[in-house]
């Protein structure tokens, strides 16, 4: 087996890996300081902060040589044999120059910098950095440019790691930026008439070390350690692209992409970056209400009805209409879609369970880098018709419980929803109109929502807890990251409690009960790392 030596560490590497001296003193513990390498990207070198002494040993005498000049553990590959020193005190004063050069022409508008808090330049000049400053101390503001419409550039903050420019090249492959003026007066700018305007752009922003570019959707909204950071999956399409939810006193900040080498790697849409704004939007539903009976005209005013009273009165309302029609949403988590299931066939044993409407938005759309953008938008169709698979092998679609209720096989309907935009038209929306009990559970009004006998509120995707299963069949848990509006029970709060079970509701327990009744879903018996687990590869074992 390959060994390299780092500070005297032997550790083994892969005989096929091929590793820089970074990603290999990371294995040792050694946290090399670097700002322009990135592991989705080409190697540059330009920064010089990840200088370190490499050397070799002889594999019969055991003999280091070591080379005379420090390298780049960027653009040095860590073969068998390799030796590496990290913390030598030539390596510390060679950081240290390195940061003073960077600090000298740069802003100290640390207080107004949104970067502030988690920036490499401030991080590494406290652990790297000069003891004094031996430059005159200049108060100056940073210039400000516009470079597109979701990303502004404060240009004299740019230490020209050019981890931007290679991202637009190398992965979404627009090139719309580029280094201007080469030498002393070089900036980053973008090439006239094509501002930064791609479905990436976003990305930028986490890839810049520094305060350099802002993203203007969070410019100047909250200080990073004010906030919370949680674990989620993104809901904005069946990619699944594993995120991080950022937010303080339950209100969503920012979205930030988690690194998941089988799902996103490091990256994420615009799309779904962007798209957490109808959590908190004013229109949304709260609080259960229901009609005495089902109308077409919107005025007839809804009764309150407290939540503790909801689960008793619906399953008697359910059960005294007869026949049972349910569309489970994709926008359900395998473990709700499952209690709902089963608190339909508990009301009706014939009920008719179908996958909820799957919306979707022209097709994939793949970036040179490999990231693809996905046209079915909703995260967990293939996991809910797993679940549905369970109940009824035909797994029928939206469109045949349409037809079923049109044809008058059902008295009473139970439509889930908790989709961010409107999905349903008038047209549709009229086969319920004639039910005698009609429950439909979304985020927003709908025409559907106008003919209800119950209307019930959503959760939003970073309000709920529980297990997608994305296009590729990889299942992902995820905690709640934030709770709903006052007056909204998550759906598995509500199914948890008309299933009679006690206590808070535990996604862990039903994904467990899920797991060891079907095939389909074993895998998730157990621990699940971060990454997700493939069901496909599960299954063929």
């Amino acid at each position: 087996m390959p060994t390299v030596i780092v500070d005297g560490k032997e550790i083994e590497i892969g005989a096929d890996e091929r590793l820089n001296c970074i990603e290999a003193a990371r294995r040792a513990g050694a946290e090399i300081p670097h700002y322009c390498w990135h592991p989705g990207l080409s190697v540059v070198a330009s920064c010089r902060m990840c200088l370190v002494e490499t050397g070799t040993r002889d594999a019969a005498t055991g003999k280091i040589s070591m080379m005379p000049k420090l390298v780049p553990a960027c653009q040095t590959p860590a073969k068998d044999g390799t030796v590496i020193v990290t913390e030598s005190p030539l390596v510390k004063d060679s950081r240290a120059r390195v940061e003073e050069a960077l600090l000298i022409d740069h802003p100290i508008d640390c207080p107004i910098c949104d970067k502030a808090g988690e920036c490499l330049l401030q991080d590494y000049h406290f652990q790297h950095g000069q003891s004094e400053r031996r430059a005159d101390l200049h108060a100056f503001t940073s210039r400000r440019r516009d470079v597109g419409p979701t990303v502004t550039l404060f240009v004299d903050r740019c230490i020209m790691c050019t981890r931007c420019v290679r991202f637009t090249r190398e992965v979404s492959g627009t090139s719309e930026l580029m280094v201007t003026s080469r030498g002393a007066k070089e900036e980053i700018d973008v090439f006239p008439g094509h501002p930064l305007d791609n479905k990436l752009s976003g990305n930028v922003v986490d890839l810049c070390p520094v305060g350099a570019l802002g993203d203007k959707d969070f410019l100047y909204q909250q200080r990073v350690w004010f906030m919370k950071r949680e674990a989620n999956v993104c809901g904005g399409c069946s990619a699944g692209c594993s995120i991080h939810t950022e937010h303080n006193q339950d209100t969503i900040y920012r979205l930030k992409p988690r690194e998941n080498p089988h799902v996103n790697t490091w990256w994420i849409c615009d799309e779904g970056r962007y798209g957490w704004h109808h959590i908190h939007d004013a229109a949304r539903l709260v609080g259960a209400g229901r009609r005495a009976t089902v109308s077409t005209d919107r005025s007839t005013p809804l009764e309150a009805v407290e939540w503790a009273d909801v689960v008793p009165r619906l399953r008697t309302d359910l059960k005294a209409a007869g026949r049972l029609a349910v569309a489970i949403s994709p926008m359900l988590t395998v473990e709700e879609a499952w209690m709902l299931c089963a608190v339909a066939r508990s009301i009706d044993p014939q009920a008719f369970l179908a996958v909820g409407h799957v919306p979707r938005t022209g097709d994939d759309e793949t970036f040179p880098g490999g990231f693809t953008i996905r046209a079915e938008k909703c995260p967990n169709r293939l996991g809910v018709e797993g679940v549905v698979a369970l109940f009824d092998p035909a797994v029928p679609s939206w469109s045949q419980l349409v037809e079923h209720v049109r044809a008058g096989h059902a008295d009473a309907a139970w439509i889930t929803g908790a989709y961010p935009a409107a999905w349903i038209d008038d047209d549709t929306a009229a086969a319920f109109a004639d039910l005698k009990c009609l429950v439909v559970q979304d985020l927003f009004d709908s025409p559907l929502s106008a003919l209800a006998t119950w209307r019930l509120p959503a959760a939003g995707f970073a309000e709920r807890a529980g297990t997608w299963v994305n296009v590729a069949h990889r299942a992902q848990t995820f905690e709640q990251a934030v709770r709903p509006p006052a007056g909204v029970w998550p759906e598995g709060r509500l199914y948890w409690n008309m299933l009679g079970r006690r206590g808070l509701y535990d996604p862990t327990a039903v994904r467990r009960q899920v797991a060891e009744s079907s095939a389909t879903f074993a895998a998730l018996a157990g621990e699940i790392p971060a990454t997700g687990v493939d069901l496909r590869i599960h299954q063929l074992a």
